[in-house]
């Protein structure tokens, strides 16, 4: 027990977490040279591509110091906002957590959401600056940074290079010497926290946990607490980046992977508590919640014979990730597609690009929305998430829409163009600190509904790219919002419509007609195309008609000839405007999230 250390990583994007992973699993010699690769703890294509971590990895590993041999534990985390709850759990199973500063970059958004967390669960962490080996680093002025931002003592700080392996050896002897070995007691009731899951094909869905109390065996009759399941355990076995190694039993303070023959992972979802079934806990490890999703799009293939391949690919993504929600819906523009719920807009991207990628979909998203809790004047309360399903505006009483506390930490030069941005999105301030004489520390209450189209981008744009953001749900509040429509030849495109406050809905109206015309193909006939509130027309745009020659046969003779022939064609033209439908092409519904 004394010998064991259940350690994680924080940090930002790109600061190095999972090359200083790679280079603890080859100081503990956890993967022979010929098999060791980049990333190695990353498995998925779009983490190595895009140098992120979206489903976090576990390893054990063994270590030797003072001919003493140690058990360490690498509970690795994702770093994005996405997965703050994922990562929540991970540092709940640690005694102590690494925190990893890019010694050029410093302090970033991500790192000091993710200290916090680490701070809440009593780790005890060590400051580590990586990337020393970099002409532009400042190990100093990183290290006043983490003292003034996070209050953390530096004065015992390690610098590491893990691209070239500076510093891992003193940084494994700091593991071993700063983070405390695991509390627990074998001979209590068995108390083991789900930190991960996952979906094997040959053993079902797996489920990592660190024990807390007791002894989890082979062939034990064990009870998931949070769904009331009963089950077996067919097989232990050991996390390895190579292949999982089998053993009999996990004693309390180990981390393993438990085999339970389920057929899916939400019947051992990331946060509860596996007790053994005849000797049971008294109460579950932590609050145990079940994964709420915050952002909601619609998703169509692009040929609608696809839908039932969508159908499929998207419950096979379930069976890996049950945060992952949907359900079906119908368009009269887009015809028959799904209402997905994601965690996140970064969750939404992975998704969208995993259907696409592993499925061989082509498939349209609509504008992201987020749920909106309505009261109604007859006392009822609705939880919606598409705009189509706001009730009639004498019904609604109020309407309160998520917010959330974010973080910005940029160069002080930029103050001013993301000072505009974030005030262009109803935001509200609630902090500001120069960090050094160069670098802002901003925190912020924004409508979640301003954040989830472009902000980011934005924010990177008018940062030249300097600036990191974070954020974290805060609840709900009053808004003065309404639901703007969109009419194409006086017909309502649902698909179109979205929720916008009040003050800014006769710019986004005219925003959105105007991008619309350059859109909409032309017809034989005038197109009219309307942003309303209600039944009032607030903007509109017309798509002139295509004119046909009709005249080209008449060579000289009279006028009146030409004219009967042109009289006609109007004739014709107003009857087909009458009955007329337009088709609107797919890039319709893109370019509206791209309006601002």
């Amino acid at each position: 027990m004394k010998n064991i250390r259940n350690f994680s990583i924080i940090a930002h994007i790109d600061h190095g977490k999972s090359t200083l992973a790679d280079r603890i699993i080859q100081e503990c010699q956890g993967v022979s040279d010929r098999q060791m690769s980049a990333q190695v703890m990353d498995n998925m294509d779009i983490e190595k591509e895009r140098g992120i971590t979206i489903k976090a990895q576990s390893v054990r590993l063994n270590y030797e110091l003072d001919d003493q041999k140690y058990i360490i534990n690498l509970i690795d985390t994702p770093g994005h906002v996405d997965f703050s709850y994922e990562v929540s759990r991970s540092l709940a199973s640690c005694e102590g957590a690494l925190l990893v500063v890019d010694a050029a970059q410093g302090v970033q958004a991500q790192t000091i959401a993710n200290v916090y967390i680490a701070l809440e669960n009593n780790l005890e962490i060590i400051p580590v600056l990586n990337k020393i080996d970099l002409p532009a680093a400042e190990p100093e002025r990183v290290k006043d940074e983490i003292e003034h931002i996070i209050g953390l003592d530096c004065s015992d700080a390690i610098e590491v290079s893990a691209k070239t392996g500076i510093g891992i050896k003193e940084l494994m002897k700091a593991i071993i010497t700063r983070i405390p070995a695991p509390k627990t007691d074998d001979e209590k009731p068995l108390k083991a926290l789900i930190y991960d899951s996952w979906f094997d094909n040959y053993l079902g869905a797996l489920a990592l946990v660190r024990v807390y109390d007791g002894v989890i065996k082979k062939s034990d009759e064990v009870l998931v607490m949070g769904t009331n399941g009963r089950h077996e355990v067919l097989d232990l076995l050991y996390p390895n980046p190579v292949a999982p190694i089998k053993t009999k039993e996990i004693a309390s303070g180990e981390v393993g992977i438990v085999v339970l023959g389920l057929k899916t992972v939400s019947d051992v979802q990331v946060g509860d508590t596996i007790t053994n079934y005849r000797k049971k806990a008294n109460e579950p490890i932590g609050g145990f919640e079940p994964a709420k999703s915050f952002v909601f799009a619609g998703i169509y293939p692009i040929e609608t014979d696809k839908f039932e391949d969508l159908r499929d690919a998207l419950d096979k993504l379930k069976l890996n990730d049950s945060s992952l929600s949907y359900e079906p819906e119908t368009s009269a523009a887009l015809g028959f597609g799904f209402r997905v719920g994601f965690l996140g807009l970064l969750h939404m991207e992975v998704i969208k690009e995993r259907l696409e990628r592993e499925f061989g979909l082509d498939l349209i998203a609509t504008a992201p929305t987020v749920t909106y809790e309505v009261y109604k004047t007859d006392g009822e309360k609705l939880e919606i998430q598409n705009p189509s399903e706001l009730p009639p505006v004498n019904e609604i009483e109020m309407v309160k829409e998520p917010y959330v506390k974010s973080t910005i930490i940029t160069p002080s030069e930029y103050l001013g163009n993301i000072m505009t941005l974030v005030n262009n999105r109803r935001a509200i301030q609630t902090k500001m600190d120069y960090i050094t004489p160069e670098r802002v520390l901003l925190e912020y209450d924004i409508p979640m509904n301003e954040i989830i189209m472009d902000f980011y981008d934005r924010l990177k744009s008018c940062s030249k790219g300097y600036a990191s953001f974070d954020y974290e749900p805060c609840g709900y509040r009053q808004g003065d919002l309404i639901k703007l429509d969109i009419k194409v030849a006086g017909e309502n495109v649902d698909a179109l419509s979205i929720i916008v406050p009040r003050e800014k809905a006769l710019s986004k109206g005219r925003a959105l007609v105007e991008a619309m015309k350059e859109i909409v193909p032309r017809q034989l006939f005038e197109v009219a195309i309307q942003a309303s509130i209600g039944n009032k027309i607030i903007a509109r745009e017309t798509v002139k008609s295509m004119g046909k020659n009709v005249t080209a046969k008449c060579y000289g003779g009279d006028i009146s000839r030409k004219r009967k022939l042109l009289e006609k064609q109007k004739e014709g033209k107003k009857r087909m405007k009458s009955i007329g439908k337009v088709n609107l092409p797919s890039e319709a519904f893109l370019s509206v999230l791209k309006i601002d």
